[in-house]
């Protein structure tokens, strides 16, 4: 295929598509090389930008995709009354900026960060899919890890989550509340680890199962010792755009 086909066949799939697509589907249905795809949508990028086309050509992560102009907004906003975007609260910014800046994480973290419950947050953002789920963390209770999406660095303005800027309150209780999290965790491995290694010696036969009662009395005395460290609520993260 010729250059010139090349770019209007990438342009007619984007189109078509009406969401992100793969730069390798790209390479695969075209039957280019990666850096022919890239260089495309590049120079299809550019002249959308440089000719103020009501059209542009955004990267997110690995994927394109065909979007409007921002400048023309206005216009699209009024032509589509009935359709007019929802705004995010306070609170779900900052679940969202949590979540994007120490992603994959688990509500249990962010509830931690912001000192109150955010089911509610959470599963707006998952509704909206600014956020989605990305598998369990291995520790007890299999708790549901978070990251966001590709709607996320679209509705942004976003190529990756490199382009994040850098935290505004970053602290050293930042850091620590970070690294606590991070040892209570392995803590919690260690743990299941050892609770399936004294299931495999049962049974094996190597010595008898442990009872409810040391069950219970190991996790008071793991309760208490979690207690027994004050920790000091950071301030809630903030999304500066």
């Amino acid at each position: 295929m010729e250059l010139k086909e090349v770019e209007s066949a990438i342009e007619g799939i984007l189109f078509a598509a009406g969401e992100p697509v793969g730069v390798e589907r790209l390479c695969m249905t075209l039957d280019i090389d990666r850096a022919t795809a890239d260089a495309v949508c590049q120079r299809l990028a550019d002249y959308y930008s440089y000719e103020r086309r009501g059209l542009r050509l955004v990267r997110l992560d690995n994927c394109y995709q065909l979007c409007s102009a921002p400048e023309f907004a206005d216009y699209i906003r009024k032509a589509f009354e009935s359709r007019k975007p929802a705004r995010l609260s306070q609170p779900a910014l900052e679940v969202l900026a949590i979540i994007a800046y120490y992603q994959p994480t688990t509500k249990a973290y962010v509830d931690q960060i912001r000192g109150v419950d955010s089911s509610y947050t959470v599963g707006l953002l998952t509704e909206r899919e600014l956020i989605e789920e990305c598998g369990r963390l291995a520790v007890p209770g299999r708790p549901i890890l978070y990251r966001t999406t590709q709607n996320f660095l679209r509705s942004f303005g976003l190529s990756s989550l490199e382009e994040l800027p850098d935290l505004p309150n970053a602290s050293a209780e930042d850091e620590q509340l970070t690294l606590d999290m991070q040892e209570n965790i392995t803590r919690l491995q260690e743990a299941e680890e050892q609770k399936r290694f004294q299931e495999e010696r049962v049974e094996n036969g190597e010595e008898p199962p442990i009872t409810d009662e040391e069950l219970e009395a190991a996790a008071r005395e793991l309760a208490e010792r979690e207690e027994g460290q004050e920790e000091e609520t950071p301030p809630a993260v903030e999304l500066e755009l």
